[in-house]
């Protein structure tokens, strides 16, 4: 029996985040179902960042209301951190340069299995256990599309060495192991191609075709997400990087 969980429809009017110098951003409106690939547009310095952080639990709205999964914010923030899952943010959560592939994948599932497994899961036999993480890791590269045999050194390859679609895609692999209902991804198309643009969309579309609901900063959306725009450029952007700079310690708790 299938076990994945479904996505996590998300829903917002008037929403906003203030901080201490003003609006990072206010007004925005989403109503996208589960399964969704939404796509969060607009130039940089226009509060993206933290609005996907505000609707994935990690910051505080000021204004507005949400629903991510059908717990409101910013009552239910905890709750929905158990789901919703940073795939990469700057600052937030990023790859280790020095760790391996290998190391990224154990670490993670090591995490995952003390932290969000039940307590009869530990009782299991070591062997049972090693099975279930491995299994859960070879789902998660699959679904992330990330050929280990592909790399310069295999799974010995560093994140630093890593090209740029292939470390979106082991930081997706690594969102996955958690089985989240939502996955966030900031700056999906920061120094990409026209032809690495166009695969680093598909592989979300894919994710989202599979019941996980997607959320992606960007700054040119495709045609066939639900798109949110952030505000136009207006001198915000010190002030913008300043707030999230000050949640990422709270975040990453």
């Amino acid at each position: 029996m299938d076990r994945t969980p479904p996505g996590a429809a998300v829903r917002a009017q008037g929403f906003g985040v203030k901080g201490p110098r003003g609006w990072v951003f206010d007004g925005v409106d989403i109503d996208a179902p589960s399964g969704s690939l939404i796509a969060v547009e607009g130039p940089s310095g226009s509060g993206r960042t933290c609005l996907l952080l505000a609707l994935t639990g990690r910051m505080r709205p000021g204004a507005g209301s949400a629903e991510i999964g059908g717990l409101a914010l910013p009552r239910r923030m905890a709750a929905v951190r158990q789901f919703a899952a940073l795939a990469h943010v700057p600052g937030v959560a990023e790859l280790e340069p020095a760790l391996t592939v290998a190391e990224h994948l154990r670490e993670r599932a090591l995490l995952q299995r003390r932290f969000s497994g039940s307590p009869r899961e530990l009782l299991r036999p070591r062997t049972e256990r090693k099975a279930a993480a491995r299994a859960r890791i070879d789902a998660a590269l699959a679904a992330a599309g990330l050929e280990l045999s592909a790399l310069p050194k295999g799974e010995r390859t560093a994140a630093r060495d890593l090209e740029r679609l292939q470390a979106l895609r082991l930081s997706l692999a690594l969102a996955l192991i958690g089985a989240p209902r939502l996955i966030a991804v900031d700056d999906l198309d920061l120094k990409l191609s026209d032809a690495e643009r166009a695969e680093a969309w598909g592989l979300l579309r894919s994710l989202a075709g599979a019941g996980t609901t997607v959320l992606a900063v960007c700054s040119q959306a495709p045609t066939d997400a639900v798109v949110v725009r952030t505000g136009e450029r207006d001198g915000r952007e010190d002030r913008v990087e300043q707030e999230t700079e000050e949640v990422a310690a709270d975040a990453l708790a």
